[in-house]
């Protein structure tokens, strides 16, 4: 059951500018009452939910990605609670609304039996214990190759997946930011229905194919540091080199309130 969101349920709020980003300023619960109302046939809009990473991307190609995440998503909600808590230093509440757990939201609250879900990226097997997870829910399910963002053909085929799969939610796993870019030629393309969310890992999550940080360092802002441990080949980079850049595009902002004060 939905908890009782603070915003009306018809419409986004104005948009708060943060580090450089366009941020829908929405908690978990409104963002969840916003999904959940919208009418599932109309055309189809998506949801990105910038972290870090995202943050330093955007900022350093903004003709690139400033289009995709601030004139052609719906909802652009804040997924780091490091970026939250950094936006508060420079004296901006910024709500989270991680994209894992939104997502889990949508299974656990929302989407209801007989509905259709799209997901797009995603190994087999993890979509295997998605089905075992909900059965009662259509799931159409397209695995792409990788390097989706280099491959024209690849891309067309995920294009006509997702309008000869009309669902609910679509749900895109094919990395950040290819994600984002799909999502945003999908809608561009007209005829698609629903709602798009950009997940990252989010259904591996759900389905207990990878462990998510506990719940404590979560709310830490020490989730980047869980996944560091668990996958370091794979992580070293997002964090030190993608990641941390924030910390000196935020630093201005920060110095400027502090000399105000």
């Amino acid at each position: 059951m939905l908890a009782t969101a603070t915003i009306p349920a018809t419409a986004a709020p104005p948009r708060r500018r943060v580090f450089g980003v366009d941020f829908t300023p929405v908690g978990l619960e409104d963002a969840l009452a916003l999904a959940a109302a919208r009418e599932p046939a109309a055309p189809f809009a998506f949801i990105v939910t910038p972290n870090a990473q995202h943050v330093v991307l955007l900022n350093r190609a903004p003709a690139e990605w400033a289009p995709i995440y601030h004139r052609d998503s719906w909802l652009c909600t804040c997924d780091s609670q490091v970026v939250r808590r950094l936006a508060a230093l420079a004296g901006q509440e910024l709500p989270l609304c991680a994209g894992s757990d939104l997502t889990a939201a949508l299974f656990a609250r929302v989407l209801q039996p007989g509905d259709r879900i799209t997901v797009i990226g995603c190994e087999p097997e993890v979509i295997e214990r998605l089905r075992a997870h909900v059965p009662r829910l259509g799931i159409a399910h397209h695995n792409p190759p990788m390097g989706l963002a280099a491959n024209p053909a690849a891309m067309q085929a995920c294009l006509d997946f997702a309008l000869l799969h009309p669902a609910r939610f679509t749900f895109l796993a094919t990395g950040s930011p290819q994600s984002e870019r799909l999502a945003a030629a999908i809608a561009a393309r007209g005829g698609a229905t629903g709602i798009g969310l950009c997940i990252g890992s989010s259904l591996h999550f759900i389905t207990g194919a990878r462990r998510r940080a506990p719940a404590w360092m979560r709310r830490a802002g020490l989730e980047w540091l869980h996944r560091l441990v668990q996958e370091p080949r794979r992580m070293w980079r997002r964090v030190f080199v993608e990641s941390l850049p924030l910390l000196a595009l935020a630093a201005p902002e920060i110095a400027r309130r502090a000399w105000r004060r």
